[in-house]
């Protein structure tokens, strides 16, 4: 990948944390309480970290087989989630998207808890 990408890359990661973690917290009425969720049911109320990755990538214009490709490079290192499963006939586009959506959650999750726990540890609530 090459730098102004994964710079972009970078941007538009911090830009979704910021953004989830302000809707999580709001939710969850508080930082503990958010950081919690997260960590117990990140797909469950309060949370629905899949719905805001839908959301998300459909705001960032990243909802197509190029968009997907995009995040599949810079995530290139990751592992895939155990619970990938394809079981029914579908296009190589939709499996890309299906593969950077799972990546991207996956990154959003880790990315976001060290946040809430950075807020924690300076002083949040």
């Amino acid at each position: 990948m090459d730098p102004h990408e994964q710079q972009y890359f970078n941007l538009l990661l911090m830009m979704a944390v910021e953004r989830f973690s302000e809707r999580i917290i709001q939710r969850n009425q508080g930082t503990q309480n958010a950081l919690h969720q997260l960590r117990t049911n990140p797909r469950g109320e309060g949370v629905w970290l899949n719905e805001f990755v839908d959301a998300f990538f459909r705001d960032a214009l990243l909802d197509n087989a190029a968009g997907s490709c995009f995040i599949l490079q810079a995530l290139a290192n990751q592992r895939i989630n155990d619970s990938f499963r394809i079981f029914e006939p579908v296009t190589v586009g939709e499996v890309l998207q299906e593969m950077a959506k799972q990546s991207f959650a996956t990154l959003l999750q880790n990315k976001t808890e060290e946040a809430l726990e950075q807020t924690l540890a300076f002083g949040g609530d």
